[in-house]
């Protein structure tokens, strides 16, 4: 009889033993999926955080390629005054050695 009780009280143990895992199982399966929501969750914010500089960046990069046309156009027209002072300078200076 105490051999028959010994078996019941390992059976029983066992039993438990195997309900005790299983739901441990379970439960750090559970806390798995939230830490690896979680982690998602991050990685998405921190992906639209870096979409959104990008778009920042090329817009800025727009602008700064429309101040080096404008740039580009003023220095263009600078250029041309220029080459118009030096012809009447050029002019100019041919007259007074015709006077001299």
């Amino acid at each position: 009889m105490t051999i028959e009780v010994a078996i019941l009280i390992s059976g029983i143990s066992l039993a438990f033993a195997i309900y005790q895992g299983i739901t441990n199982m379970k439960r750090n399966a559970k806390t798995d999926i939230k830490n690896d929501a979680s982690q998602l969750t991050t990685v998405i914010v921190k992906l639209e955080n870096i979409g959104n500089g990008i778009t920042e960046i090329k817009s800025e990069m727009t602008n700064v390629k429309n101040d080096i046309k404008e740039s580009r156009e003023r220095i263009i027209k600078v250029e041309e005054s220029a080459k118009q002072a030096h012809k009447r300078l050029d002019s100019f200076e041919k007259i007074q050695a015709r006077i001299n």
